[in-house]
């Protein structure tokens, strides 16, 4: 596959490559004084459980901005318009708060170093490691997309190959998560956050500017486009057409249900974040504080996807450029060198950001849920560390071959969100009836976490075989998911209901209460103040995004 029609090259100096080269250095330098926090499988993992709020929370979102955000989210801006804004503020506000006030105590308390380990305790081996393979498989399947994310970016620069721009990529990203370990990468996501938001803000400023402002990009676009683009309930209602192809309920319940909450509470990528806390506090506001920035984000990543149409209005148009195209296209054309280099090292650090997410969680998942379960139990610690190292390199490599996956699609964000569709709705699906329910058995939640994997897969082959006809691929992923809920609560409870369950003994900590929800763990100095409150930043999160809608259903 082309990565970008042949002309779109973009023209970095002296100046803009100063800037990238700084940028890679201080990555590094990042990495070797992080190394030096790393003495055991807890530090290289999850950080040792040391950091403060603020540097989680950035990095919980930064974790985020990788080619899901960047390239994706545009993609979606030039294909779908003002619908995009669904992602952010009803497909992921509501989950991070729910994440950070419900979700956060059980994860925490638990001591459970990955996600797969709380099914473990919660029901059996068998539930834990098909759990942990799932989430394996995700992790580098997700990895792949930033690399191939990647790749355009340096096909746009330097006119290099698929092969050999994701093999540079991966290389890099390797060597500071082997360095330096967790601590490593959230460090430099903290620092790729505001490198990213330092590139992306000019380049929606000056796209802006070059389109007559606002209200030029209103006119233009309603021209081109119609009405319904710049809207984001219109036309959703039974029946209805609109750009997305779906309607309101599935926009609902598939996206703002299945798979945000799919995502958001149970992807160990976001979720790692918030346990490598200081304490519990600093844990449930590690995702209060992330849906800030988040709410925000569209303003920098959405809105230059929908302005990319008016600059090139080829985009999406047979013999014209992908939709994953929109971002380098505003840069080759808007971005003065300077201004470019810091762009280019924007879009870098976004991509690196997403992809050491996921090889850092895939690497504990591994080794903590895979190999020292279940191939090399009861080994010394300086075992694991060892292996925690060589299977981030083992990931690497398997990502750059996942790449090549993402590349059969002209709007990654549709890739993305089969994967969640495929792995994330129906392991949240399992953990929400192991939370709340303790009726739930080990068998139900294997079958269920089985077939609820199943049965999207099966859904989606037979949509991409013209058997099941759906108005997009967003809305084919949205059914999918909805479908994937479904089945594992259809699969699960008879068969809770005809097994036995657990003693309540065995469930302490893990079963959700009212009490274990409101503990706040041992406070450390400043956290009873009340803007720290997590339920403070959780409904203001709410209240916020909510508004955020206002003037897009006028």
């Amino acid at each position: 596959m082309v990565l970008a029609a042949g002309d779109l090259r973009l023209s970095m100096n002296w100046l803009d490559t100063l800037i990238l080269v700084i940028y890679f250095a201080v990555v590094l330098g990042i990495a070797l004084a992080a190394r030096r926090s790393v003495s055991n499988s807890l530090d290289f993992f999850l950080a040792g459980r040391a950091l403060p709020a603020w540097v989680t929370g950035l990095a919980f979102v930064s974790a985020n901005l990788g080619a899901t955000e960047i390239l994706g989210m545009a993609a979606n801006g030039a294909q779908y318009g003002a619908y995009t804004v669904h992602w952010y503020w009803i497909g992921a506000i509501p989950a991070m708060v729910f994440l950070g006030l419900v979700m956060m105590p059980f994860y925490y308390n638990s001591k459970v170093r990955s996600v797969p380990e709380f099914l473990l305790l919660r029901f059996s081996r068998s539930s834990h490691l098909l759990s942990a393979v799932i989430f394996a498989v995700a992790s580098v399947l997700i990895a792949g997309v930033n690399l191939y994310a990647l790749a355009i970016v340096l096909r746009a620069l330097l006119g290099w190959p698929l092969p050999i721009s994701i093999l540079l990529a991966g290389v890099f990203v390797l060597a500071y998560i082997v360095i330096g370990g967790l601590s490593s990468a959230i460090y430099n996501e903290v620092l790729q956050f505001f490198v990213i938001v330092a590139a992306l803000v000019p380049l929606t400023a000056l796209g802006l500017a070059r389109v007559g402002g606002v209200s030029g990009l209103v006119e233009k676009v309603t021209a081109q486009q119609g009405d319904m683009f710049l809207s984001t309930w219109a036309g959703t209602g039974f029946g209805e057409t609109n750009p997305l192809g779906t309607n309101w309920l599935t926009i609902t319940l598939g996206l703002g249900f299945a798979i945000s909450f799919g995502y958001w509470t149970t992807n160990f990528a976001e979720v790692q974040r918030s346990l490598s806390a200081k304490n519990l506090s600093a844990a449930r506001r590690t995702p209060l504080i992330a849906a800030f920035p988040k709410i925000f984000i569209p303003l920098i990543v959405v809105l230059p996807g929908i302005i990319a149409l008016v600059v090139e209005p080829t985009i999406g148009k047979t013999g014209g450029y992908d939709y994953n195209d929109a971002i380098p296209i505003l840069m080759r054309d808007l971005l003065p060198n300077g201004v470019l280099g810091l762009a280019v090292t924007g879009l870098m650090a976004s991509f690196m950001a997403g992809m050491a997410a996921n090889v850092s969680s895939f690497n504990t998942v591994f080794t903590t849920d895979i190999w020292r379960a279940y191939i090399k139990p009861h080994m010394p610690d300086a075992h694991y560390l060892r292996v925690g190292r060589a299977i981030t390199a083992i990931g690497v490599v398997i990502g750059m071959g996942t790449a090549f996956l993402a590349a059969s699609f002209s709007n990654i964000m549709n890739y993305m969100q089969t994967l969640f569709a495929f792995f994330n709705v129906p392991l949240f699906a399992t953990f929400i009836l192991a939370l709340f329910w303790k009726r739930m058995t080990a068998k139900a939640g294997f079958w269920g976490l089985l077939l609820g994997t199943a049965a999207p897969i099966a859904f989606y082959f037979a949509y991409q075989a013209g058997i099941v006809e759906m108005g997009s691929d967003q809305g084919a992923n949205m059914t999918a998911s909805m479908i994937a809920f479904a089945v594992d609560l259809l699969v699960s409870v008879p068969i809770a209901l005809a097994t036995t369950p657990k003693p309540d003994a065995e469930l302490e900590g893990l079963v959700y209460t009212r009490a274990a929800a409101r503990d706040e763990g041992v406070a450390a100095a400043g956290d009873d103040a009340w803007y720290r409150k997590p339920a403070v930043l959780g409904w203001g999160a709410l209240v916020l995004s909510a508004a955020c809608y206002v003037p897009f259903t006028l």
